[in-house]
């Protein structure tokens, strides 16, 4: 890669509307706060929350905040994308913290004591600041000197630059504006007409399968038939109770099926990323950070690091012993994940939480709160560096000012701690089954709130230090499963051959998608249907077919066409339409919730 590049000017004879303040100035930056942190990061952080308890992961609110702040930004010209990343920066932010509202549900699903919303602020708001200062520290390794991909990361600069086109931007708000009434529609058929609620449809589980389309979405159908199948013979073996579903056990097989691929791609990716550092000469010298910079970081990251120590064992009650070995894995996890995001834009958090847990197990850890509580820091610290990471890959894209996107992170931050737990107490109290632990009474399960994370964090910690032995032979062949499986994959399409017999005809091209989506999937994408009940992973897997058959169709009437200007895919037609479904539904039940809260206090 090039240096970074420079601001495009203006196109001559355009001029700022008089009432946009000019760029850089106190003005300037207050509209854009404001905007990002009053509309864009709420929006994200509602649909982050809602995704993770109705479903257990969420599309992240990059695009959605990056296409509504170009709105804003639009008559700044080219120079508007950097307004508008400085939005997103703050959104993401917002919407990243806002999803661990599942770490409350987790606590009550533990019956943990519920420590007061503000203490909970406090500590989520300190760990998300000294997450935000790790990750800042690693930017001139993995950004500026070993140049990273961060294909989403590429995806948003590609989004701002292409939005400064008027044509391309309104399309691109009606489409999303189209997707939130239909999420909206869907949310309230689902509540009051009974013919709908009957197919158990949930518009954020199929915008979220028309988001990552079906090479994603079909392996969780795939392994929730499986399960289906094997639920009657793991009941006659003693692995699952007269009424639990096959997620009680899968979701154990799951885990270790994403450990055992994020091993593999661990050992590859810091073999790829050994490569890149030996192969980059040192950064430039405008990228670089003067050492004062590094000092001040440094403060930054210590200061934090200090303060959610104070906050965990004096006013949470925590053990300080693995309060701090949670603080020295995050800087190992951070890392590690970080580069894998950039490499593979996969930010396995879900591997940094099982490996966090199973090590303090070895280090002696009963209680399974304590266990909650220090892999907090693991799941929230690791979110938002990468995070980081990922938006200075943007702003590098662009040339926006990091510092100005740092300033925006901690505000959105700030915001994200209080609006994680607003959340999670709003949810909680509107919606009483996401208040059952789905392990104690999986005859409560309802379709609609999977709690597919919470399912997981709470499964992988409330056995600590006394896992039954089924249990274990579980892990194990989920281990080995995902680690042979993502070995087979990596050889196959390595393969020059595979390669050509699978893009050279459409019988190629179908054998290469019953391979990826059948045969031979991801284990990060068919674990899904370990964590979710099989109805679930139907309506996804529709909304992922929805999207590869839109694809398809679309690649049929162009063919032969001259290409109009490229468009980021994160910006097709179904991606827009899916990423509105999944904020529509979660305006809708988030507006109902709160409607029946003040009907009951009245």
């Amino acid at each position: 890669m090039s240096a970074a590049p420079s601001s495009t000017p203006r196109p001559a004879g355009s001029r700022r509307p008089g009432f946009l303040p000019t760029p850089g100035t106190p003005a300037y930056h207050a509209m854009l706060a404001a905007v990002a942190i009053l509309v864009l990061g709420p929006l994200g952080g509602i649909a982050a929350a809602y995704m993770n308890f109705s479903l257990g992961f969420f599309v992240g609110g990059q695009v959605l905040a990056g296409i509504l702040g170009s709105a804003v930004t639009y008559g700044y010209g080219a120079e508007g994308r950097h307004g508008a990343n400085y939005m997103q920066t703050m959104a993401a932010s917002v919407a990243s913290l806002s999803g661990m509202a599942v770490l409350v549900q987790g606590m009550v699903w533990l019956g943990m004591e519920r420590p007061e919303s503000w203490k909970l602020m406090l500590y989520f708001g300190c760990i998300g600041m000294f997450g935000v200062g790790v990750g800042m520290a690693y930017t001139p390794l993995l950004v500026d000197r070993m140049r990273l991909t961060y294909p989403s990361g590429l995806a948003v600069a590609n989004i701002l630059r292409a939005l400064t086109d008027k044509r391309l931007l309104r399309r691109s708000v009606f489409q999303l504006a189209t997707g939130v009434g239909l999420g909206v529609a869907a949310g309230a058929g689902g509540s009051f007409v009974p013919a709908v609620a009957a197919t158990h449809v949930s518009a954020a589980t199929l915008g979220a399968g028309m988001v990552v389309a079906s090479r994603i979405a079909v392996p969780g159908l795939v392994m929730g038939l499986v399960g289906l199948a094997a639920t009657p013979w793991l009941r006659s073996i003693g692995w699952l109770g007269p009424q639990d579903s096959f997620r009680k056990i899968g979701f154990l097989i799951a885990l270790a099926m994403i450990l055992g691929a994020a091993i593999v791609d661990i050992v590859l990716v810091g073999v790829q990323a050994a490569a890149r550092f030996r192969e980059r000469a040192a950064p430039d010298t405008a990228a670089s950070w003067s050492r004062g910079d590094a000092l001040r970081l440094g403060a930054w990251v210590g200061f934090w690091g200090v303060a959610t120590v104070a906050v965990a064992t004096s006013l949470l009650g925590q053990p300080l012993g693995f309060v701090v070995f949670a603080l020295v894995l995050s800087l190992v996890f951070v890392m590690v994940n970080g580069i894998s995001l950039g490499i593979s834009d996969s930010n396995p958090i879900s591997s940094a939480f099982v490996i966090s847990v199973l090590l303090m197990s070895l280090l002696g850890l009963k209680s399974p709160i304590v266990g909650m509580m220090a892999a907090s820091i693991l799941l929230v610290s690791t979110s938002i560096a990468c995070d980081m990471q990922q938006d200075r890959s943007t702003g590098w894209r662009l040339g926006s000012d990091r510092r100005i996107q740092f300033r925006y992170q901690v505000v959105g931050v700030t915001m994200g701690a209080v609006l994680c737990v607003v959340l999670a107490d709003v949810f909680l109290a509107a919606y009483p089954v996401l208040q059952v632990n789905a392990f104690a009474h999986p005859e409560l399960a309802d379709d609609r709130w999977q709690s597919a994370m919470t399912y997981k964090f709470v499964g992988a910690i409330q056995d600590i230090g006394h896992l039954e032995p089924y249990k274990i032979t579980a892990l194990g062949i989920g281990l080995a499963i995902g680690t042979l499986t993502e070995v087979a994959r990596k050889w196959l399409h390595r393969s020059p051959g595979w390669r050509r017999l699978t893009t050279g005809s459409r019988a190629g091209f179908t054998l290469g998608w019953v391979t990826d989506s059948v045969l031979l999937p991801s284990p990060y994408a068919s674990s899904f249907g370990g964590f979710v009940e099989w109805p679930v992973t139907a309506w996804f897997a529709a909304g992922g077919s929805l999207t590869s058959a839109v694809q398809s169709v679309q690649g049929r009437i162009t063919r032969g066409r001259p290409k109009e200007a490229d468009v980021p895919e994160d910006m097709s037609t179904t991606s827009l339409v899916g990423g509105g479904l999944i904020a529509g539904e979660a305006l809708f039940y988030l507006a109902l919730g709160i409607a029946g809260l003040l009907a009951l206090a009245g």
